[in-house]
């Protein structure tokens, strides 16, 4: 599908849209909407994620850029199947508490990765758990390896609606 048409910004200049009209019509589907700020669930979440007593002492990391995605698309759910662009669709769900179980995986790939990550949502009904770093980059792991979904969340979920296949995170060796 093309993209949407351009548009006129108050000033007179071409803008584009923030999302492809495909995806914005999954978005809009799922429930989000410009303007969409849900900031009390988000507090919520990362409420229930710093109190988190993980058996092992390691604590979750919430940070604006996590806070910040959940407020916006937090407790959307995408039913998607079928075909995409490079790779078949998958049901996903942004909701952090997916990964309220998991902060030493987070802390171990955040601490390879150079950054703090946070728990996003997940994909395939917890077949991949999706997260988001200090700079909004996110990220899909799952038993095959860790994923690059895009350099924001408006990238990432483009990139899970479109059926885009990410690009998979490898240690220096693996070039």
């Amino acid at each position: 599908m093309p993209p949407a048409p351009a548009t006129l910004s108050p000033a007179g200049a071409r803008t584009r849209p923030r999302f492809p009209a495909d995806v914005a019509a999954e978005l809009k589907a799922a429930g989000w909407h410009p303007g969409r700020w849900q900031i009390r669930q988000a507090e919520e979440w990362a409420d229930a994620l710093v109190g988190y007593g993980a058996p092992t002492g390691v604590t979750h990391a919430v940070f604006p850029a996590a806070v910040e995605a959940w407020a916006e698309f937090g407790g959307l759910a995408f039913d998607l199947s079928g075909p995409g662009r490079q790779l078949a669709r998958t049901p996903f769900l942004i909701d952090p508490l997916c990964g309220l179980h998991q902060p030493r995986t987070l802390l171990d790939l955040g601490r390879a990765l150079g950054t703090r990550l946070a728990p996003l949502g997940e994909e395939a009904y917890g077949q991949a758990l999706l997260a988001v770093d200090e700079e909004g980059r996110v990220y899909s792991l799952d038993h095959t390896g860790e994923w690059f979904l895009g350099h924001g969340i408006d990238q990432a979920v483009s990139a899970l609606v479109l059926g885009t296949a990410p690009e998979r995170l490898r240690t220096p060796d693996e070039y």
